[in-house]
């Protein structure tokens, strides 16, 4: 039986669409072993936890204002749905809706107004308390935030049961700044600064998305943390040469950081090359900002959201699927370290691989370090690359060879999970340590 755990984060963890890279650290933990205190206002479905504590917003701001109203809903396993259903379910009013379209901005007034909402801590009831002595919780599993309250929370809980707070740290929060001479930002970055001072220095360790990463924030606060690549349930489809007449070209997740231009390079690049060509782009985003760099390029499709079982076949039946990232400053500053669960589903699609973006980000270098995608960071030279990808079969074969030594190496999902089970054990056994020697 493995220790139990509660996971504190944004998204409700599952195994099938959103969070689904926590499946490299719980795979082979038993349900009611994992809980999760979440904030966002969708319904979870069945995952690997067997109870979730739901706080929102918007349920905090009802309080705030004086209405008598629960701040937490509790979901047990055996009553959610088996999928995904990306629905809200408190947002009906237009200015509820508006209200949260602000703060997806994730601003340094956003991040302050947030702070100031949580701060009377209207979360902290006794059905909360209730529902954490139930399950009583061994360690916390931190699933790392740039806003306040999530810290904030893993904090009262390792507080209040005397355990070790374990950060899941993929994004560099804490160290990342803008240059600017904005007040608010340098009030919010302050302060953020300092709370995370406070969890850094609570017993624990952490889980990192990448070396790069890990050797930063060990060295910077004494942790002793480990790496944990993440894995995909993708399975593998037999190796075949790119259809050079009508390649099915396809990119699946986030198109803010920049990443919309770079895919809008991509799309101008294929018509360039061949009048026929389309690159796919699925994607939950729905704020026209984003999307509408695509409205004009007739090398790009924008296919909108689908569920991972969709994604799964899709790319399955690619020939080449994309990764990118922006290559302004501030793009890079974001992604520097970033990884995400693009990099594992790209290497164990079997599809060929194409990596565009500044090798400052994280995942543009992971790739390039693979030898296992076609990775291009600039502009002038991505005619020349796709073309050199779809026409040279040696090189296609070899990337296919190398994507499967690398999946093996680095996105096992038996290592994954052997080496995050490894690092919480520890920290709780060098808890359980200090306390018998304090007896």
């Amino acid at each position: 039986m493995h220790p139990r755990l509660l996971i504190v984060g944004t998204v409700p963890y599952n195994t099938k669409s959103t969070s689904r890279a926590f499946d490299a650290y719980f795979h082979n933990f038993e349900k009611e072993n994992i809980a999760q205190i979440f904030s966002n206002t969708k319904k979870p479905c069945k995952g690997h936890c067997g109870t979730l504590y739901q706080i929102t917003d918007h349920r905090m701001l009802k309080r705030w204002l004086g209405k008598s109203i629960q701040t937490g809903v509790i979901y047990n396993y055996d009553e959610l749905e088996n999928e995904w259903t990306d629905t809200d379910l408190e947002l009906s009013s237009e200015a509820a809706k508006t209200a949260y379209k602000i703060g997806r901005k994730h601003t340094p007034l956003t991040h302050l107004i947030r702070g100031v909402l949580w701060r009377k801590r209207f979360w902290c009831t006794n059905k909360l308390n209730k529902w954490l002595d139930e399950f009583n919780p061994d360690c916390v599993f931190l699933a790392f935030s740039d806003d306040y309250f999530i810290p904030k929370i893993a904090m009262y809980v390792a507080k209040r049961y005397n355990i070790p707070i374990v950060s899941c740290i993929g994004d560099d929060y804490y160290f990342n700044g803008e240059k600017t001479i904005n007040p608010l930002y340098h009030l919010y970055k302050h302060t953020y600064r300092k709370l995370i001072d406070r969890v850094l220095k609570w017993p624990g360790s952490a889980i990192y998305i990448s070396d790069k990463i890990r050797d930063k924030y060990n060295s910077e606060f004494g942790l002793d943390g480990e790496t944990v690549y993440l894995s995909s349930s993708i399975s593998r489809k037999p190796f075949s040469v790119i259809n050079a007449q009508n390649p099915v070209i396809t990119y699946f997740g986030n198109i803010r950081m920049g990443r919309n231009n770079s895919l809008s390079d991509i799309g101008y690049a294929l018509k360039e090359i061949n009048s026929g060509y389309q690159l796919e782009v699925y994607s939950n985003e729905q704020d026209e900002r984003f999307i509408e760099v695509f409205k004009n390029n007739p090398g790009v499709v924008f296919c909108g959201s689908v569920p991972y079982s969709q994604v799964q076949k899709r790319m399955s039946e690619s020939d080449i699927t994309v990764i990118v990232e922006g290559f302004e400053e501030k793009d890079i500053n974001l992604s520097r370290y970033s990884l995400s669960t693009k990099a594992a589903d790209a290497l164990s699609s079997g599809a060929s691989i194409l990596t565009y973006g500044s090798l400052e980000s994280g995942i543009i270098d992971y790739m390039r370090s693979t030898g296992a995608s076609m990775v291009c960071n600039s502009k002038d030279k991505l005619e020349d690359a796709i073309k050199q990808l779809i026409s040279d079969e040696k090189m296609q074969r070899r990337f296919y060879d190398k994507a499967i030594e690398v999946t093996e190496k680095n996105h096992n999902r038996r290592a994954s999970c052997t080496v995050s089970e490894g690092v919480i054990n520890k920290a709780i056994n060098k808890m359980k340590a200090v306390e018998k020697k304090d007896e």
